[in-house]
């Protein structure tokens, strides 16, 4: 009832509401959806006679665009798709989301296009899997096409041949219905325009100086759009690693395990988000784990060296190059792995540095030690030692004041020898 009642406000009292214009710029992702959704439903409770959403993409994953389209066409207001501003790009996922649009708009320097899918998980799709895929999404923007009127055949050589097209090109071959430098220039080219809107024909009225109200970013959106990052994905993948090794090794230390624990959760989060080679994060954590053993087993750099090839191959297979998110450089990867390496390699060499040294403390420790005799041994005794004196025994005949040195400890006593040298 709700929406019903909606459509009927756009349908004829569209001049009376307010213009509410989104932006986006990044990858599709999940987030997208979810603000692009809040920008409609925003929309939809105002009363808005129209919403635009200014996009700049380079593309993203499959299920978030669908999720877009859907918002886009299931509004009972008209909603324009504005590539913006010049340089802006509608690319893969955001030229299916522009076409999507009941306007299709773009400003001058932009461009549109190379909407073949890929898969972002590391692994070459066979033909039979590819061709499926292909057609999928062929026929998903051929019936999107057809509903708003666009060229299907430019369009479908879109996912087919990756085809790119410039504003201009756009515009000739009936992809894009607009191209207009900025808001002011949109709405005028747009107004009085005619669009089918669930079966029915709209209208768009909208001035040149319309009221504007941006949907900005919340703070959970802006958040996760940072975190939508391999580079920092990755790091917090390997600061969790550190954190709870550290906690480990250290029990009670608190702090670590919980930076640990809340930067793995963030990575997580991120990593599924850009739809990363989960072999890599498998590598990455087996690499992790060969220093470990080498800590506890020390094999002389043989686990190390393992865990530094696991790691490097994990961290470089992470992220696709390919990725609209982009992917991680060499030149934080290497220093990544060299860390790695040094830190382990330095806290096994100190363990093992610690386990052959010679106990400094309780019993073991006075083995060695050197004193004084305080009488005549033969074959007991007092021996001065570590400012304390000691009954002492010896199985040799040790006079007053001679150097003596600890060869065992019997509960209380020591026995001794004349020490040498």
């Amino acid at each position: 009832m709700l929406r019903a009642l909606l459509f009927f406000l756009v349908l004829f009292f569209t001049a009376y509401g307010d213009v509410i214009v989104g932006r986006w710029e990044g990858p599709v992702s999940p987030v997208m959806a979810d603000y692009i959704k809040r920008v409609v439903e925003s929309g939809e409770k105002q009363g808005a006679n129209l919403i635009v959403i200014e996009l700049d993409t380079p593309g993203g994953l499959e299920s978030a665009m669908r999720d877009v389209v859907k918002t886009i066409m299931n509004t009972y207001i008209p909603v324009v798709v504005y590539v913006y501003p010049s340089g802006a790009r509608a690319a893969s996922a955001g030229a299916i989301i522009t076409i999507s649009a009941d306007i299709a708009a773009m400003a001058p320097s932009t461009n549109i296009g190379s909407a073949s899918p890929v898969q972002m998980t590391g692994k070459e799709m066979d033909e039979t899997m590819k061709k499926k895929v292909i057609n999928d999404m062929v026929a998903f923007v051929k019936s999107i096409a057809r509903e708003k009127g666009r060229n299907e055949k430019v369009i479908e050589k879109m996912v087919t041949e990756a085809l790119n097209l410039s504003a201009e090109e756009a515009l000739k071959k009936g992809v894009i219905d607009v191209i207009a430098a900025d808001l002011r220039e949109l709405f005028k080219k747009i107004n009085g325009k005619k669009i089918k809107k669930k079966n029915a024909e709209i209208t768009v009225s909208v001035s040149e100086d319309e009221k504007v109200v941006y949907v900005e970013k919340g703070f959970r959106e802006k958040l996760l759009s940072i975190l939508a990052n391999p580079t920092l994905a990755y790091l917090l993948l390997m600061i969790g690693f550190y954190g709870i090794f550290f906690e480990l090794y250290n029990p009670g230390s608190v702090i670590p395990g919980v930076v640990g624990a809340i930067s793995i959760l963030l990575a997580l989060y991120a990593l599924n988000a850009i739809d990363v080679n989960w072999l890599g994060v498998l590598l990455i954590i087996l690499g992790i784990l060969f220093f470990v053993l080498e800590l506890i087993t020390p094999t002389f750099g043989a686990l190390a060296v393992s865990g530094v090839i696991a790691l490097l191959i994990g961290s470089i297979i992470l992220v696709d190059p390919s990725s609209p998110y982009g992917d991680i450089p060499m030149k934080v990867i290497i220093p990544v792995v060299a860390f790695s390496a040094v830190f382990f390699l330095s806290i096994a060499y100190l363990g093992l540095k610690a386990q052959r040294k010679k106990t400094q403390t309780g019993k073991e420790g006075m083995i060695g030690k050197r004193g004084i005799a305080q009488t005549d041994i033969n074959p007991k005794g007092k021996v001065f030692i570590e400012g304390e004196i000691w009954d002492a025994y010896s199985e040799e005949p040790i006079k007053k004041d001679e150097e003596v040195e600890v060869l065992a400890v019997e509960g209380l006593k020591l026995k001794v020898k004349r020490a040498e040298g």
